[in-house]
């Protein structure tokens, strides 16, 4: 068992910033690729980044890139996600997920064993 706590979500006007933090405890953490979902109301989850497992390769969803940066710390059993130039499209509650499962498509929710609660992502314009 794997157990995933976010934090960092919260309220910030168009072109700020946020850094999520996932923390993760139970089995070897450097055993799992991990990545970051959302879901904004009335949407289905969609994958945001991942990053596999000793962060030497990294995904990104198109309408992220050049603007998040996940990353993650396995001393510290933790990943990252750093959102900047925020638009009101990146509403949304975001989740971070494991998974140990070997070639498999990471962008799929359905090859992830483990999800964090969620928390809250609004930009305002």
């Amino acid at each position: 068992q794997v157990q995933l706590v976010e934090s960092g979500g919260g309220l910030v006007q168009a072109g700020g910033s946020l850094r999520l933090s996932c923390a993760a405890s139970g089995r070897t953490f450097s055993n799992y690729y991990l990545g970051w979902f959302r879901q904004a109301p009335g949407k289905e989850r969609e994958f945001v980044a991942g990053i596999n497992r000793n962060g030497g390769s990294t995904l990104y969803t198109d309408s992220v890139k050049g603007r998040f940066t996940i990353s993650r710390d396995n001393a510290k059993n933790a990943v990252y996600l750093q959102m900047s130039s925020l638009n009101p499209e990146d509403t949304a509650v975001y989740y971070c997920a494991a998974t140990s499962r070997n070639s498999v498509t990471v962008t799929r929710a359905t090859v992830y064993d483990y999800w964090g609660q969620g928390t809250q992502v609004t930009v305002s314009s």
